[in-house]
């Protein structure tokens, strides 16, 4: 009997493959004035469990979601990035 041929990943493409650049784009938005950074995760990067600051509910692993933190803070870029939290979508939206 003859094996399946299984797709191998394509070593060249590594982390820049077109699903990871369009789950990963970046965007800033302002929500009562204040700038924050918005990072979308796609399903699959999802692996772990976070507690959503919008509903207090799990955003559990295997579901799309983002991770939002401030553009403008006054603390620095270090402080900004540890102080960043993963949203529902949905959650973020009505913010």
């Amino acid at each position: 009997m003859p094996r399946s041929r299984k797709r191998r990943p394509d070593s060249r493409r590594g982390d820049d493959s077109l699903d990871r650049l369009i789950a990963g784009w970046k965007r800033n938005e302002v929500k009562r004035g204040i700038e924050w950074t918005v990072q979308p995760i796609s399903a699959p990067q999802a692996q772990k469990e976070y507690r959503c600051p919008g509903c207090g509910r799990a955003v559990e692993p295997g579901v799309a979601h983002v991770v939002v933190w401030r553009a403008d803070g006054v603390l620095g870029d270090a402080a900004d990035l540890a102080a960043r939290r993963h949203w529902h979508t949905p959650c973020w939206r009505i913010a």
